[in-house]
């Protein structure tokens, strides 16, 4: 345990010299020109910088091009078609150097000590493929409170856990792990980042957490979350996807199926909602 509060399963090994890690830090925009100078300003500003930040223009249709302008020179930009967050990930984790790709969206922010927070655990823990710190809620301008406080962080079983709710935000993640599990899956139009950390854990990929509030997740009006019946699809989609998984216990099993069946529930009460 480190005076930052770092949480995480035990250690698998320990090095005398652990290496500093890099971060690519990568924002993915579809019609963010709005609000986005936001959330590259707070990556820039970032008392241990990122190696590098990347803006994944996903089919744009606004003028994002203009909002980015006073940043040229100290990001780069990749673009694609409107394919969704998941290409978007995967089309700025090719272009990724960091040995970490660390999320932000665009219409959130880190605090300034957050990758400072993220390299230390990584330091203190070099086993570690998911990096997370905990982060503030925030509905309509509002604090609604903390992340783990509703979505505890698990320290023991991790697989089982990551089963029932994906208990990192906006996580930190070793590129080279990502990449060797096919990155994200594009079939999914939400949830890719929770199939991504369960694919993770369940290959063995342990995480750790920074137990401050270090990033600010927002929600407004049109955003992917509060787009509630698609995304609860996108939940439904992802676990009748692990269902397939050869390497899941029979408890593990148990678990997969009692979150399958109340997502399910859920979702057809948001899709009724909707039809009134």
């Amino acid at each position: 345990m480190s005076a930052r509060g770092f949480l995480a399963p035990p250690p698998a090994y320990v090095l005398d010299q652990p290496p500093t890690p890099t971060f690519s830090v990568v924002i993915c925009a579809h019609d963010a020109a709005a609000f986005i100078a936001e959330a590259v300003e707070s990556a820039l500003a970032q008392t241990v910088p990122p190696l590098e930040l990347i803006v994944s223009d996903d089919g744009s249709t606004d003028d994002l091009e203009r909002a980015l302008e006073p940043f040229r020179g100290r990001i780069l930009v990749v673009r694609g078609a409107h394919a969704g967050p998941a290409a978007a990930r995967n089309r700025a984790l090719r272009a990724a150097r960091g040995d970490f790709l660390a999320t932000l969206d665009a219409d959130d922010a880190y605090e300034p000590e957050r990758l400072e927070a993220l390299t230390g655990l990584a330091r203190a823990r070099p086993d570690l493929d998911v990096l997370a710190t905990d982060a503030l809620l925030e509905v309509d301008g509002r604090a609604a409170g903390r992340f783990n406080d509703s979505t505890p962080f698990p320290v023991d079983d991790q697989r089982t856990a990551v089963l029932r709710a994906c208990f990192v935000c906006a996580p930190a993640i070793r590129c080279s792990r990502l990449v060797a599990l096919g990155g994200y899956d594009e079939a999914l139009r939400a949830a890719e980042d929770w199939d991504a950390v369960l694919r993770l854990v369940l290959a063995g990929c342990p995480a750790g957490l920074v137990d401050e509030p270090l990033y600010r997740y927002r929600r407004r009006p049109g955003s992917v979350t509060s787009a509630r019946a698609a995304s609860l699809a996108s939940r439904v989609q992802l676990f009748e996807k692990t269902r397939r998984h050869p390497g899941l216990s029979p408890a593990e099993e148990r678990v997969l199926a009692q979150s399958l069946q109340t997502t399910r529930r859920r979702l057809a009460a948001a899709e009724a909602e909707a039809r009134r």
